[in-house]
């Protein structure tokens, strides 16, 4: 899997994401303490979230089809230099009447990642071969579990001895290394050639016009493509599911701790630890278990076993019992998802994968705030284990949709995005609009 690494093109985008996604995992634990700090409201820190959660929630499909117009090394450094500047009135709050300067950096921030995300989860496909897509994946996810690890941490320490400057100058600067590693990948040139857009003469009024019109029926198209292709829909469907009980599990997790275990935040830290490092062993397991195992069974397998382990987690609460049984979910759960996304990447044509992921985020915002509002109206009412064997039975669910929907090969032997009918009909209806 690390062999992928010595490919100079992705290693680059590793290690800048790897550096942005510690700065980003350090202001995330400080700003909530430094809102706390201020006003002693828990509402006020809450508001925070929400703000982070609505750009994602409303604008994630439509950010993908500028992703697909626009060139995506270019999209992800722009957008990393806005974000740089973004932080930068942060310095100015000292007082809680400045606290809506937070809210707003916050939404801004929240709203050009739109933009990132599903331009840097397209561009991977541009950069390793096919054979080593499975890999790359694997590596960001690996990332990601151990920025999860360092910078909470290292928020917390900088926080607590240097104060909230310290935390938002070192995600700048983040953001700048991550913006200058970025410039620095030479994208191969792609196998078909970009359509070109043609306006026609007119007036500015017009021209606005006929480009709002076509960003319309870009995105139709792109919504398209989840409707009639199978394997999209089923994809979009079972992580639809799973990202229900994500939703369950974020509120639930403090208070579990808390009522169930009877124990204290200094827990929880261990249980996201232990996450984390399941999440790292699982990420360096993924690529060997898929030589042996077709996606659907992997992730059917693996998302079983992370229903398993919330059923112990709400009828045998001993930490003992449970530290090691989150380590195993932590590697399910990279089991689950990441075939998932190689699955698109090799099945929708790179020039639909900003939409398809953008599409795929907003659902997921979607899927995560209903499952959220589950567990903050029942989980008083119905009790925190009964929601918790409730958030079991979305995980099988969606584990056993993945054991019957997801019947194809991570590397098939002919590229689907090229042979598939759905995208050549979707490519002759853009091609057909003046």
């Amino acid at each position: 899997m690390l062999a992928v690494l010595r490919q100079r093109n992705f290693g680059l985008l590793w290690v800048g994401q790897n550096i942005s996604m510690v700065g980003d995992w350090v202001l995330f634990v400080a700003l909530p303490f430094y809102i706390y700090t201020l006003t002693g409201s828990t509402l006020a820190t809450g508001i925070m979230f929400i703000v982070q959660t609505l750009p994602r929630l409303f604008f994630g499909s439509v950010a993908g089809v500028f992703v697909d117009r626009w060139n995506r090394k270019y999209t992800m450094v722009i957008v990393n230099l806005i974000q740089a500047l973004i932080l930068v009135p942060l310095f100015l709050v000292r007082s809680q009447d400045l606290i809506w300067i937070i809210y707003l950096c916050a939404f801004a921030d929240s709203l050009v990642s739109q933009f990132f995300n599903p331009a840097q989860t397209a561009i991977i496909p541009m950069l390793v071969e096919e054979k080593d897509l499975l890999s790359a994946n694997s590596l960001n996810s690996m990332s990601q579990e151990l920025t999860r690890l360092v910078g909470p941490t290292l928020g917390g320490l900088l926080f607590g001895l240097l104060g909230v400057g310290s935390v938002i100058t070192l995600d700048v600067i983040s953001f700048l290394f991550s913006a200058a590693l970025v410039a620095m990948i030479v994208v191969p040139a792609r196998s078909a050639t970009a359509k070109q857009e043609q306006q026609p003469a007119g007036s500015a009024s017009s021209t606005v016009m006929n480009s709002l019109v076509k960003v319309w029926q870009e995105w139709r198209a792109g919504m398209s493509l989840v409707k009639k292709e199978q394997l999209v829909s089923a994809i979009f469907i079972i992580i639809g599911i799973a990202m229900v009980d994500e939703g369950i599990i974020e509120v639930l997790i403090a208070p579990y701790v808390e009522r169930v275990l009877h124990s204290t935040p200094l827990v929880l830290g261990w249980l996201m630890s232990a996450q984390a490092i399941g999440g790292i062993l699982g990420s360096l397991a993924i690529p060997r278990l898929s030589k042996i195992f077709p996606p659907g069974r992997l992730m059917g397998v693996c998302g079983l076993a992370f229903s398993i382990v919330i059923v112990v987690l709400a009828t045998i609460p001993v930490l003992p019992v449970i530290l090691p049984l989150i380590t195993i979910g932590g590697a399910g759960a990279v089991g689950f998802f990441i075939p998932m996304l190689t699955l698109l990447q090799t099945n929708v044509a790179n020039e639909y994968q900003g939409r398809i992921f953008g599409a795929l985020s907003a659902m997921q915002a979607i899927a995560m705030l209903i499952g959220m509002g589950m567990a903050s109206v029942l989980g008083d009412r119905v009790g925190i284990v009964p929601m918790m064997l409730i958030d079991a039975g979305f995980n099988i669910l969606a584990a056993l949709l993945a054991f019957m929907l997801i019947r194809v090969s991570l590397q098939p032997a002919q590229p689907a995005a090229e042979i598939n009918p759905v995208t050549s009909e979707l490519r002759a209806q853009e091609s057909a609009t003046p």
